[in-house]
C-alpha cells in the first residue's frame, strides 16, 4: 500500500474526475495518441512535469486522478480493467495491486529489452520483487516508500537509548511512557494497520502467509497463528496498554501523528512512519505542527525501524508505486515506452526532491541533487530499509486478506494473545469461501 497524511476527495468531484476522463478518452481517433496515465494524488506537479516531458512526437501523455483511498484507487481501476477498457493505458500502482491484476490478466507484461530497461540490477530488491508475477515482469518500479523510526534526539538522551544500535518495540514504548513522550503508529482501520501488523510479524521470524505458498491463491497456508503472531500482538497490547499510547490511537493514521513530534507541551515522539516525514517537517519550521525554528528541526532524529524481538533484525514496510500498462489499451507500445519513462533516473529523483518519495534505483540515491536534498545518513538509511524491507502478502487475494485481518485485529486496544489464532481461523474461512467480510 502506498500510505499518506489522510486526504478527503468530495464523492461528487471524484465521480465528475471520473467522467471527464471517461469524455476525454472517447474524443476520437483522430491526431496524436493521448495516453491516459491514472494517478494517486502524491507528487501530481512533479508527475504533471515528468508526463509532459515524457510525451513526445507519437504521443501524449495525458493526467488522470485517481481518489486520494487506495481502496477507491483499487476499485476504480479494477472496473475499468475489468470492463477491457482500452483507454486504461498507464496506471499508478500500489504494490498489492499487482498480484490481484496481473492474475487477472490485466496488465500487459514488459518483454525484452523493454523489461531489462525497467528491472535492471540498479533497481532495489524490494521493488524488484513485487513487479514480478509468474516469471514476468508485469510492472515499472517508479518510486519507494519504506518507514523508519523518526524520533526527538532530546527525547532519546534522556531515556538513555543508543540510536546508532537497533532499539526494539519494547524499548521505544517504555523510553516514551518514562520520559513525558509518546509513541506515534498508525493504528485505525485500514491497510496502514496492516503494514504495521505485516511488519511486526515478519520482524518475529514469521508471515501472514507461508510465502511458499502465497502465490497458491485460496489455497496458501496460513501461517499467522503462531510465535511470531503472539510476538506481533504483545506489541500492540504493551502499546495499548502504555501511557506512551497517542490519544487517537485506535483510528490513528499517518497525519495524526505528525503534530506530537514538536508539542507545546512534552518531550516529542517516537514515530514509525513513512519517507516523505523529513520533507513534511522542513517545510513546516516555523509554522504550526512542525518545529518552531531550525534548531528544533535538528532534534528530529531517524533510525531504522524498530525490532519486534530484541536481537532479530526488523522488517520494514514495503510501499511506493509501480507503473503498470493495461492489458486492453489501443496503445499498448507506446505505453510501455512511457513508462519506461516515467520511471527512468530523472522522474525518481524530481519525486524524491519535491514531494520525499524515494528511488527504487540506487543510483538515484547516488546523485548530487539528492545528496543536496538529504542528509547522507537519511539517505543511507531510506535505501538500505528498502532493500531489506518485508512485503506484505504476494497474492492475488489480498484485498480479502487485508480485510479479514483488519476485523479480527481491530480494535488494536482489544488485541491479545489469542488475536493470532482469531485472525488464523477467520482467514482460513475467507479463503476456502465459508465466510463473507
Amino acid at each position: 500500500m502506498t500510505v499518506r497524511p489522510i486526504r478527503r476527495l468530495a464523492t461528487s468531484v471524484a465521480v465528475a474526475a471520473l467522467s471527464m476522463s471517461v469524455l476525454a478518452a472517447c474524443g476520437g481517433d483522430s491526431g496524436k495518441p493521448k495516453l491516459n496515465w491514472y494517478i494517486n494524488p502524491d507528487g501530481q506537479d512533479t508527475l504533471t512535469s515528468v508526463a509532459k516531458r515524457c510525451s513526445t512526437d507519437d504521443y501524449d501523455i495525458q493526467i488522470q486522478l485517481l481518489p486520494s483511498s487506495a481502496t477507491d484507487q483499487r476499485t476504480q481501476l479494477a472496473r475499468r480493467l475489468a470492463a477491457e477498457d482500452s483507454s486504461t493505458d498507464l496506471m499508478s500502482l500500489d504494490p498489492v495491486f499487482i498480484p490481484e491484476f496481473a492474475n487477472a490478466k490485466w496488465l500487459a507484461p514488459f518483454t525484452g529489452d523493454l523489461a531489462a530497461k525497467v528491472l535492471d540490477d540498479d533497481v532495489l530488491k524490494g521493488p524488484s520483487e513485487i513487479v514480478q508475477w509468474e516469471d514476468q515482469v508485469v510492472a515499472a518500479p517508479q518510486w519507494s516508500n519504506t518507514q523508519v523510526l523518526w524520533y526527538r534526539k532530546s527525547l532519546a538522551e534522556a531515556a538513555g537509548l543508543d540510536m546508532n544500535k537497533p532499539v526494539t518495540w519494547n524499548q521505544v514504548i517504555d523510553a516514551a511512557a518514562d520520559h513525558d513522550g509518546t509513541v506515534g503508529v498508525q493504528a485505525n482501520k485500514y491497510e496502514a494497520y496492516v503494514v504495521w501488523i505485516n511488519s511486526l510479524i515478519q520482524g518475529a521470524g514469521g508471515d501472514i502467509l507461508d510465502p511458499a505458498t502465497v502465490e497458491d491463491g485460496r489455497d496458501a497456508k496460513v501461517t499467522i497463528d503462531s510465535a511470531a503472531g503472539e510476538d506481533a500482538a504483545k506489541v500492540i497490547e504493551k502499546l495499548a496498554k502504555s501511557k506512551a499510547k497517542q490519544p487517537d490511537f485506535t483510528t490513528s493514521n499517518e497525519g495524526t501523528s505528525l503534530g506530537l513530534m514538536f508539542p507545546d507541551k512534552g518531550a516529542g515522539e517516537f514515530m514509525t512512519n513513512w519517507t516523505f516525514v523529513y520533507k513534511n517537517y522542513e517545510g513546516l519550521i516555523g509554522k504550526p505542527g512542525g518545529p518552531k525554528d531550525k534548531a528544533q528541526f535538528e532534534d528530529l532524529g531517524w533510525a531504522r525501524y524498530p525490532e519486534t524481538v530484541e536481537g532479530k533484525e526488523s522488517k520494514p514496510p514495503l510501499g511506493g508505486i509501480a507503473i503498470g500498462v493495461g492489458a486492453f489499451s489501443k496503445h499498448r507500445d507506446f505505453a510501455q515506452q512511457a513508462a519506461a519513462c516515467v520511471t527512468d533516473p530523472e522522474a525518481q529523483a524530481a519525486l524524491a526532491v519535491s514531494d520525499g518519495l524515494m528511488p527504487s534505483r540506487q543510483s538515484v540515491y547516488d546523485s548530487e541533487e539528492l545528496k543536496k536534498a538529504y542528509p547522507p545518513d537519511l539517505l543511507t538509511l531510506f535505501s538500505q530499509s528498502i532493500d531489506s524491507a518485508g512485503a506484505r502478502p504476494k497474492s492475488a487475494f489480498y484485498s480479502q486478506i487485508s480485510s479479514a485481518l483488519q476485523s479480527r485485529w481491530h480494535s488494536p486496544n482489544s488485541v491479545n494473545a489469542g488475536t493470532p489464532k482469531k485472525s488464523a481461523d477467520f482467514l482460513n474461512q475467507i479463503l476456502e469461501g465459508k465466510a463473507l467480510l
